[in-house]
């Protein structure tokens, strides 16, 4: 099957199985999202969103956040794993955004990845979710299912990347992103994955997938 077809395909599978998606992480604000995109590093979305919602009811802007101690906000957000690098950075960028962008989170991916703990993929999720500008964020989910689909390499989350916006149209990226994640945690996990139980892996994927 040539690459247009699988991508053809995938399309339609992906919407006919998600023809909605919302955003998985609780949010309220630009900020509170950029938040919790970070907290998600290394963690799952369902231990983040049992966290957001006491953190964001005391400290939903950057001046709230920073009136909490380094020690507070580490306690809340320590189930979320990494916590002393996370609640350091969270403080950091919550005074960097006061200072330096007048308490708005930055739009675009220049001033994003400058913040401290904000990778290209929490820059990616913010600019698509909090400003409808077309981002491919690859994540786990994202980067198995472009390799499993024989859409890419596997080498590295930059490749992923690259791959998958030359091969989808542009104005799909953001809502593929979340289809992917979907689709990834139901039909393609990391773990006891089996093939013919994958509607897409099935028609598409790589043959050694099945040896």
């Amino acid at each position: 099957m040539l690459k247009k077809d699988k991508v053809k395909f995938i399309i339609e599978k992906l919407d006919e199985l998600y023809p909605t998606v919302e955003p998985p992480l609780t949010h309220s604000s630009n900020f509170t999202l950029l938040i919790a995109v970070l907290l998600s590093a290394n963690s799952t979305d369902k231990s983040v969103n049992k966290v957001t919602p006491y953190l964001f009811k005391i400290a939903n802007t950057p001046k709230k956040m920073l009136e909490l101690s380094y020690e507070d906000l580490y306690q809340i957000i320590k189930p979320c794993g990494l916590g002393p690098a996370k609640a350091s950075n969270i403080l950091k960028l919550s005074k960097m955004i006061i200072e330096i962008h007048n308490g708005k989170v930055p739009k675009n991916f220049e001033e994003l990845e400058q913040l401290p703990g904000v990778g290209h993929k929490t820059a990616s999720v913010v600019m698509s979710q909090a400003f409808g500008y077309p981002a491919f964020a690859v994540d786990t989910h994202v980067h198995r299912c472009m390799y499993r689909w024989g859409l890419s390499s596997g080498r590295s989350v930059v490749q992923t990347e690259k791959d998958a916006k030359r091969l989808f149209p542009k104005d799909r990226w953001s809502k593929l992103h979340l289809q992917i994640i979907f689709y990834g945690r139901e039909y393609c996990p990391a773990k006891n994955f089996n093939p013919n139980d994958c509607p897409i892996t099935t028609i598409v994927g790589r043959r050694s997938l099945f040896k």
